[in-house]
C-alpha cells in the first residue's frame, strides 16, 4: 500500500492480554514495567516519526487527563515522558466516539465511522506516520483489514489469567519482520514488528 504508514502500540501480558481480569482498567500486573528504562525508550520510539494520533474516547480523556499536566511541568516527569507528553498534546489527534459532538482538546477531530475508513482516508493525505495509539479497538479492526505496518508491543512478564487478547481468532494470516527488541531488568520486552508486504 502506497500512503503514510499506520503504526500502532500496546502493551500485552505473556498470555496476550491488555488487561487483567477485572476490566478495562485492571492495569495492575503491569504497574511495576511501565516506567522502566526500556519502557520509557520504547515510549519515546513509538511518537518520534508519528504526526498524526488516533484515539478511542476513552483514551483520548484518560491520556489527556493523565499527560497534558506533565508536558508543561518541567520538575515533574523524565524528559522522556515530557517529551510523549508534548507531542501528545501537541500532535494532530483524531479520537472516535460516537457520544462526542465536538472536542475539548486543541488539534483535535471527532469521527464516528469505521476505523478502516478513516484511517484509509488519512493514509491519502500528510507525511509521517499514523500512530493508533493504545487502543484495541481500533487496532483490531484496522489488523484485520490488514491496514497495520508496523506494530510496537510491550511483552511484560505476566500471566493475568483474564482480560481482552489483542489477537483474536479469525485475523487474516499475516507475515511479520522484528525490526526492534530490547529486553529490561524485569523481564519486560519492547519489541517492533513491520509488517511484511
Amino acid at each position: 500500500m502506497t500512503g503514510r504508514s499506520v503504526t500502532a502500540n500496546l502493551t500485552l501480558s505473556l498470555d496476550g492480554r491488555y488487561h487483567g481480569p477485572g476490566g478495562p482498567s485492571d492495569f495492575g500486573a503491569f504497574a511495576p514495567y511501565v516506567s522502566t528504562e526500556v519502557a520509557r525508550d520504547h515510549l519515546t520510539r513509538i511518537w518520534q516519526d508519528a504526526t498524526t494520533a488516533v484515539l478511542g474516547r476513552g483514551n483520548a480523556e484518560g491520556f489527556m487527563g493523565y499527560w497534558a499536566p506533565l508536558a508543561e511541568d518541567e520538575n515533574a516527569a523524565d524528559p522522556r515522558d515530557r517529551g510523549y507528553a508534548k507531542w501528545l498534546v501537541d500532535v494532530e489527534k483524531v479520537v472516535f466516539s460516537t457520544t462526542l459532538t465536538e472536542a475539548p482538546w486543541a488539534r483535535t477531530r471527532v469521527v464516528n465511522a469505521p476505523a478502516a475508513d478513516v484511517v484509509t482516508d488519512l493514509k491519502t493525505t500528510g507525511e509521517g506516520d499514523i500512530l493508533v495509539n493504545s487502543c484495541p479497538s481500533i487496532i483490531k479492526p484496522l489488523l484485520a483489514a490488514d491496514l497495520v505496518d508496523r506494530l510496537y508491543l510491550m511483552i511484560f512478564p505476566e500471566i493475568t489469567g483474564g482480560g481482552q487478547r489483542l489477537f483474536d481468532d479469525g485475523l487474516p494470516a499475516t507475515t511479520w519482520t522484528l525490526a526492534c527488541q530490547e529486553t529490561g531488568k524485569l523481564g519486560e520486552m519492547a519489541l517492533v514488528y513491520d509488517r511484511a508486504r
